[in-house]
Parts: structure tokens; sequence; C-alpha cells
């Protein structure tokens, strides 16, 4: 039996920041779609080797993508499982703000006068407005 252990904020927080990237975002794409060399994933974009390694790194260190050694290459895989974990994760995020405005929909509902035209409900103080002074 295989016992799924749930991520930590800080794993929450790593695979945030790795996806904040545009360039992360494409090399997760681009790597989902077939596995890709590091030296053809740095060239599709206007920075060096150097700066295309680390942002793999990045995605590594997050869990999103895997490298691994083939002669002297490094090639680079999407790890679809915490890709679906990401997604579950979002839609779980989804889930509780839907539950919340549905809960504000309904709330607003129960008293259709507290939202027509900037009236209040029963019992509730309207603002006052301070007379105007004349010199």
């Amino acid at each position: 039996m295989v016992e799924r252990i749930a991520p930590t904020d800080a794993d929450i927080d790593r695979v945030f920041h790795a996806l904040a990237d545009a360039t992360r975002r494409d090399i997760v794409r681009r790597t989902l779609v077939a596995e890709q060399s590091v030296s053809a994933l740095a060239a599709g974009y206007a920075m060096s080797f150097a700066a295309v390694s680390k942002h793999i790194g990045v995605l590594v260190e997050a869990g999103l993508v895997r490298k691994r050694a083939e002669g002297r290459e490094r090639l680079v895989s999407a790890e679809p499982a915490a890709i679906a974990h990401v997604q579950r994760l979002l839609r779980s995020y989804e889930d509780l703000w839907r539950g919340r405005i549905d809960r504000l929909d309904a709330l607003l509902a129960e008293d259709p006068d507290a939202t027509a035209s900037g009236t209040h409900p029963p019992n509730t103080p309207a603002p006052t407005t301070s007379p105007a002074t004349e010199n």
C-alpha cells in the first residue's frame, strides 16, 4: 500500500513560485508534450543556457519536472502526477470560493430589499449625513 503524505506549506509555496514565471510554465508545457534535452529547451529562449538551467532547477525542486542523464545529455520531462496534484489543489481553492460566493448569494437573496438601490435592511441604521454649513 502506498501512503500519501500531504504536502507542506513550503512544498506548495515552491510549486506556485515555480509556476509564477512564464518561462518555467512554458518549460512544463513543452516537457508535458515530450521529453526534451536541456540544450533543446535552452534553444527556445532568448537567454543563456545557464539561465534556462536555473529555471529547470526551480522546477525540479518543486517536483514539477525531473531531469535525468543519458550519456552526455540531460533530459527533462514533466511529472504528470505533480501537475495533477496542482490541479486538485487549485480545484479545492475554487470549490472553497464558490461555496463562499454561493453563501453570499443566498444571504442576499433572503433580503431582496438590501440590494435594491442601496437601501438598508431593517434594524440597520442608515448612514447619517451632516447638514451643510453655510458661511
